[in-house]
């Protein structure tokens, strides 16, 4: 396949329209092209319930779906179709996933923060999570992973994963293995916006959950928003759009190596979008050679034309300016392949996943490194972090004052709330100390009685 004109950028020979320009992202967001079907496809699902998954299974995928939840025999069937290599890397990469998000489960905090006053932090797990894997363009196991992990560590009571159904009327059998590895043993035969509505309102069949993690494309993207903003709707995990990767390398960079990983996120969706910054315009223009020489070898022809359209090779003057360049485009995905990796990753405070040296591959992080690969995309890393075990539980603060915490603070929160005009509040405290005062008194009468 030719791959469009890609042409190689001098940032300093561009103005500040002419930067902008060159980091624009696709234009992903929902728009009411896609909003206006979208709602309707909840409003259906509300209404109708599995009839509405039944009759969008006919209008998008020309299926007849039977029983919506996948059986215990499909998953055994599903386990038994994969090749014990492919079950000892669903296995391998859980492993690595669960020893990295083990270590994120948080503790209580307790302080003292004076005599008689206790606060303290604690954790609950989200009761009823849902979890969406896609599989449209590609399925995505290493999805699962990522989201099943994380619920089961974080103790949510109840995990149900959503996953639209191949040609067959089958979930992916690598999906399946893997839900099935990580504990999860609910699972519909479901995708699209209309598995984001039966998550977030529930059917017959699908119950209602809290909150709905996972990627999907727009119209799954625009599901999430809408049921998010709706009261009695689901959370969402974070903002998310198409797949995108940023390089900073220098000249000590593998030219093929950093083709191959712009070509990785590449293939991803057709909006995706891979950037490369360097301060050495004899490697950008390896780069562009060999990324000509290695599309042709890809099987993914579609999506890398109208991808490859989103690919930028931009020359910076240091190192110092690339590591700014990309903290304003806040990638997804940010790779360091320069000499002293380490060193300039100080200098980054705004990306989904950070990737270190020559040999730290993106699609290792994507698959099995240990960290989650359901991050921020679209520029959101500029405010929201990755996936964490966190994400799947929500604290409470607690705090527990004794009489003489009371005696002691109380004061001053009357004091404050007569600063704000709020009567009541300061009541509420002084009818307090007032209880406390007449318990005193009592108890120093009942003492001079008792001495008399």
């Amino acid at each position: 396949m030719p791959i469009p004109p890609l042409q190689v950028i001098e940032w300093q020979a561009l103005d500040a329209a002419g930067r902008r320009a060159a980091l624009a992202r696709a234009p992903a967001l929902a728009s009411d092209a896609v909003l206006h079907p979208v709602r309707d496809i909840i409003a259906a699902v509300r209404r109708d319930g599995d009839a509405a998954l039944r009759a969008y299974a006919r209008q998008f995928d020309r299926l007849e779906l039977g029983a919506l939840q996948v059986s215990a025999e499909e998953f055994e069937q599903a386990r038994a179709s994969l090749p014990a290599a492919a079950l000892g890397a669903l296995q391998a990469a859980i492993d690595n996933v669960r020893s990295f998000h083990r270590a994120q489960l948080p503790g209580a905090i307790i302080v003292d923060t004076q005599p008689g006053v206790r606060c303290e932090r604690i954790w609950r797990p989200l009761r009823s999570v849902g979890l969406y894997v896609p599989a449209g363009t590609a399925p995505l196991p290493s999805t699962a992973i990522m989201l099943a992990v994380p619920a089961a560590l974080a103790g949510c009571p109840q995990r149900i994963l959503c996953t639209p159904a191949r040609a067959d009327g089958r979930a992916d059998p690598g999906v399946l293995a893997a839900a099935q590895l990580c504990g999860i043993d609910t699972v519909f035969r479901i995708g699209g916006a209309q598995a984001i509505a039966a998550l977030a309102y529930g059917t017959e069949s699908v119950a209602k959950v809290d909150k709905i993690f996972g990627p999907g494309n727009r119209w799954v993207t625009a599901a999430k928003q809408l049921v998010a903003a709706d009261a009695d709707g689901a959370a969402l995990d974070l903002p998310a759009g198409p797949s995108e990767v940023c390089i900073i390398a220098d000249d000590s960079a593998d030219a093929d190596h950093v083709a191959a990983d712009l070509l990785a996120q590449s293939e991803h969706d057709a909006l995706a979008q891979a950037v490369l910054l360097t301060d050495s315009a004899a490697l950008a223009q390896r780069v562009r050679d060999r990324l000509a020489a290695r599309v042709a070898r890809l099987s993914r022809q579609a999506v890398l034309a109208a991808s490859l359209e989103h690919l930028r090779l931009i020359v910076v003057p240091d190192l110092a300016i690339a590591a700014q360049v990309a903290d304003d485009y806040a990638p997804e995905h940010l790779l360091l392949q320069t000499r002293a990796p380490r060193a300039l990753l100080d200098r980054i405070n705004t990306a989904g996943s950070v990737f270190l040296g020559p040999w730290s591959a993106e699609p290792l992080g994507d698959y099995c490194s240990g960290t989650n690969h359901v991050l921020p995309t679209y520029g959101h890393a500029r405010a929201c972090s990755g996936l964490s075990v966190t994400d799947f539980m929500r604290s409470m603060t607690v705090q527990e004052l004794s009489a003489d915490g009371l005696q002691s603070l109380g004061p001053v929160a009357v004091t404050l709330a007569r600063l704000e005009g709020l009567d009541a509040h300061a009541a509420a405290v002084e009818a307090r100390i007032a209880t406390l005062a007449a318990a005193a008194r009592s108890t120093g009468e009942r003492r001079t009685e008792a001495r008399a």
